[in-house]
Order: structure tokens, then sequence, then C-alpha cells
């Protein structure tokens, strides 16, 4: 009897307390990353180098949404970078590789459900070509949407997810 009202009087309190953590504790590693294909984060671009060479001419995109393979491919051919010349120095090539790699979609701890979909044989370029892309954008996002002149193209992730540069890529 004493035991169940001490319990009754405790337990109340230590849920609370409980459930209080794991939502503080869910939410500082959360904050850093962006949420993306039903709840699984992406990292945030840290790396200043990579913001600030990726970032001159388009949004530096998580690394988790690629392979290492796709990763190594684009970095391989700066000189044809999607039909522009975005060469780098070859130390500063070296950083931007080896960060895109640490980070990428199959580096250590990377969600296989970002990868389901991509054989092992395959080396997407694009992330739009990523199996995961296509079943978020599908039947949610006109395909005449991307021809908008504000959006330009399926590449430009911030003209629909304004928070994309920061990390949020959730419907907006």
């Amino acid at each position: 009897m004493r035991t169940s009202r001490l319990r009754s009087v405790l337990w109340p309190a230590s849920a609370a307390l409980t459930s209080a953590g794991i939502v503080l504790a869910v939410g500082a590693l959360m904050a850093p990353r962006a949420v993306a294909e039903g709840g699984a984060p992406f990292a945030v671009v840290t790396d200043k180098t990579v913001q600030t060479e990726c970032g001159a001419c388009h949004m530096a995109y998580p690394p988790g949404m690629l392979p290492t393979r796709s990763w190594q491919a684009i970095m391989g051919k700066l000189d044809d970078h999607f039909g522009e010349n975005a060469a780098l120095d070859a130390k500063t090539t070296k950083h931007i590789t080896d960060y895109l790699i640490a980070n990428a979609a199959d580096a250590g701890g990377g969600s296989a459900r970002r990868l389901r979909g991509v054989a092992s044989d395959q080396t997407p370029l694009r992330i739009t070509e990523m199996p995961w892309w296509i079943r978020e954008h599908r039947g949610e996002v006109s395909p005449s949407a991307f021809k908008d002149p504000r959006v330009k193209s399926k590449a430009n992730c911030v003209a629909c997810h304004r928070g994309a540069a920061k990390g949020y890529f959730g419907d907006d």
C-alpha cells in the first residue's frame, strides 16, 4: 500500500522529467541537422571551405544526400561540373572531397534508407536522381513547378524549401 502511494506521487514527476529529458536530448541532437524522408536527418554542411566554394554557385548540399562514389565522381570532374568549369586547386579539391566522403550517405552510420533503390554499381551524379528524392517529391510537386522561372530547376532546393541552406527540408 505504502509503495503504491509513493509510486503514484513520484511517477508523474519522474515521467515528466524523463519525457522532458528525452525531448531536450533529441532536440539537441537534431538542432544541427536537416529533416527529410520521414524524419531521417541530413547533416548540415559545417565546413567553411565547402560552404564557401560550393556555395559560391549553388547551395552547399548536405553530403548525406549522395553516396561516396557519387561525390568522388563529381569532385573528380570539376572542370566539367554540369557544364561549368568549377575547377579548384588540388589542396582545396582534396579538402572538399575528404569532407564529402566522410559525411556521405554511406559513410559510417549513414542511413541505408537513403541508398534504397541505388544498385552498388550505380553512381548517381544528381541528387534529384536519387530514389529517396524522387519518393519525397512524387505526387507532391508538379513537374511544371520546376520550369517556373522562380524555381529554374530541381536542383534549386531553396526555391521551395526556404530554410534549405540552414538544413530545413520539410514541407514549407
